[in-house]
């Protein structure tokens, strides 16, 4: 048998990324869509900025044209274009790279030069941040026109990873457009100076960067790239924190697996929402001192044995209390509708470190909620999650305990026109609204019982459109974020929504109304915070009033949520 493969050279990122917009790289069809939250990325660019093995490619020659090629999200469309190579694995960190250092996709990454001035590494929270690239309101929307104009950027020292992409918008030429800003020349140089001393230490490593590529010869059968890719696909492993401090606790007999399988099989919910046992981890790094607790990688890894063993039966039961109050609270009724992963640790930490006593405990669990409820509306976990854990553990702990509200709860404020700009692409918010209509104990939309997560997963209930999609195309809403807006989506069984294809709401709520009788049918649709009389918009098949009234009703729901004490 020919060997299959044809080189394994390395090859600069920035040179990587250029043939993906001139659609010279590409992807097989059926490679799976990208899939990577903001913070993988951002993991992504610290291992790259600090020039660390971010693993290899695989590719293939496309001479032979055996799959059908499109281009990587937010690239170049193909429009035809046979690109020379297909990129078999490393779909997800090339997507993630392309669209940070390109500025396109969902979100812009930027790095604050001011605190790495002061002696900050580029892994501190405060340093790697992302925008939300399509915010129109609130802070991000603020931050985003801001920083995408040289005038914010040298006032803050905010550089864009977009600046950093070809030889037009190069940091020499930023740093030298930066500079000029300031008037006294003395503090000109010595910036410069600085600035220099941070594109040697940093910018450089990102610029000179190089992948492994292993390049698959085109006389590979298609039949043998097909049981590689798949290959690839099954045991890609990554080595975690979880599994460094096993191996390094095992000496001195603190079996950290064993320990973290008798969680599960103690507290089976935190088997049901598949948490990482880094999360785990985080909560007791944050717990094991009182003075300046921090739950970041760094402290993570250097807990001691000793110490996590002390805690680790208190940090459980925290975080098991936690996921109790997502579920049976906050509509979290599954592991999906969780608007922000990080959100665990603070959150098991605060109950592990105040678990309360009778009438107290109930009072913990209500400001608990509402503190939920503000963080997922109010963003905070968006960027440096780990400082604002910290932060909130200090801050929320303080109020718990006697004190006032911190002024994220007490001045908390949400516009509610926000929300026609939330669709399942802005995840957290997302997930925060759908969640939020489950805490209001929706119905099924067969036999009108309360949504359960066993339900959910016998009736394959997922977020679906109330006014199809298909319908609306016909009735020409052209816009995708109009069709696609969380205000237009519900917790819907299959059946349903096979039912609903391109019908107009009017006929088919109205065949629901005579099934299950008016007063199940208003009782179902309030539940999912929908307008049920046959004068309000969705039985009049008005989707811009419909909007409009779900908007308010959603609305009128978050502030509830984020102001009951």
């Amino acid at each position: 048998m020919s060997n299959l493969f044809e080189d394994t050279p390395t090859k600069e990122l920035f040179w990587l990324l250029k043939q993906i917009q001139e659609r010279e790289l590409a992807l097989p069809d059926f490679q799976r869509d990208f899939v990577w939250e903001p913070s993988a990325t951002q993991e992504l660019i610290i291992s790259i900025a600090n020039n660390y093995p971010a693993g290899s490619l695989l590719a293939i020659r496309n001479t032979k044209n055996y799959f059908a090629a499109r281009e990587v999200e937010d690239a170049p469309a193909l429009n035809g274009v046979q690109p020379t190579y297909l990129v078999l694995d490393g779909q997800q960190r090339l997507t993630s790279l392309f669209q940070a250092f390109y500025g396109v996709g969902e979100y812009r990454y930027f790095i604050n030069l001011t605190p790495m001035l002061n002696g900050a590494e580029i892994d501190d929270e405060d340093v790697l941040f992302h925008l939300r690239s399509s915010a129109k309101r609130g802070w991000q929307a603020k931050a985003l026109k801001r920083f995408s104009s040289l005038e914010g950027q040298a006032g803050d020292l905010v550089l864009p990873l977009s600046v950093l992409m070809g030889a037009k918008n190069s940091f020499y030429r930023w740093l030298d457009e930066v500079c000029e800003r300031i008037e006294d020349k003395d503090k000109r140089v010595e910036q410069k100076r600085k600035l220099l001393a941070l594109q040697e230490s940093v910018i450089q490593n990102i610029e000179a960067y190089k992948f492994p590529v292993v390049l698959l010869s085109d006389s590979t059968p298609a039949d043998a790239i097909c049981t590689i890719f798949e290959t690839l696909n099954r045991t890609g492993v990554k080595l975690s924190v979880f599994d460094l401090l096993t191996a390094r606790f095992w000496p001195e007999n603190v079996k950290l697996r064993d320990m973290w399988e008798t969680a599960q099989n103690d507290y089976p919910i935190i088997q049901d929402y598949e948490i990482d046992p880094y999360y785990l981890l985080q909560i007791i790094a944050l717990l094991r001192t009182e003075a300046a607790p921090s739950c970041k990688r760094k402290e993570v890894l250097e807990l001691q044995a000793d110490k996590v063993a002390a805690i680790w039966g208190q940090a459980v039961k925290g975080l098991a209390d936690a996921l109790t109050i997502l579920r049976e609270d906050c509509g979290v009724l599954t592991p999906k509708w969780l608007p922000y992963n990080t959100l665990l640790i603070p959150f098991g930490a605060l109950l592990a470190k105040h678990p309360g006593k009778g009438l107290e405990k109930g009072e913990i669990r209500k400001k608990l909620i509402r503190w939920f409820w503000c963080s997922v509306f109010g963003q905070s976990y968006e960027n440096a999650p780990n400082s604002q854990a910290a932060k909130d553990l200090q801050e929320i702990g303080a109020w718990i305990t006697g004190g006032s509200p911190p002024s994220q709860i007490e001045s908390f404020s949400f516009e509610f026109a926000a929300l026609y700009e939330v669709t399942p692409r802005q995840r957290a918010l997302y997930r925060g609204v759908i969640a939020l209509v489950l805490s209001h104990n929706p119905r099924d939309f067969h036999e009108v019982k309360p949504m359960t997560r066993a339900l959910i997963e016998e009736k394959n209930v997922d977020d679906h459109h109330v006014f199809p999609d298909a319908y609306l195309k016909d009735e020409g809403v052209k816009e995708t974020k109009r069709r696609e807006c969380v205000l237009n989506r519900t917790l819907i069984d299959r059946t349903t929504n096979q039912s609903l294809c391109r019908r107009d709401p009017k006929s088919y709520f109205g065949e629901m109304r005579k099934k299950l009788g008016e007063t199940n049918f208003n009782k179902l649709l309030k539940s999912h915070l929908l307008p049920s009389g046959e004068d309000e918009p969705l039985m009049m098949n008005d989707y811009d009033k419909f909007l409009e009234w779900r908007c308010n009703q959603i609305g009128q729901a978050i502030s509830e949520a984020t102001q009951n004490a």
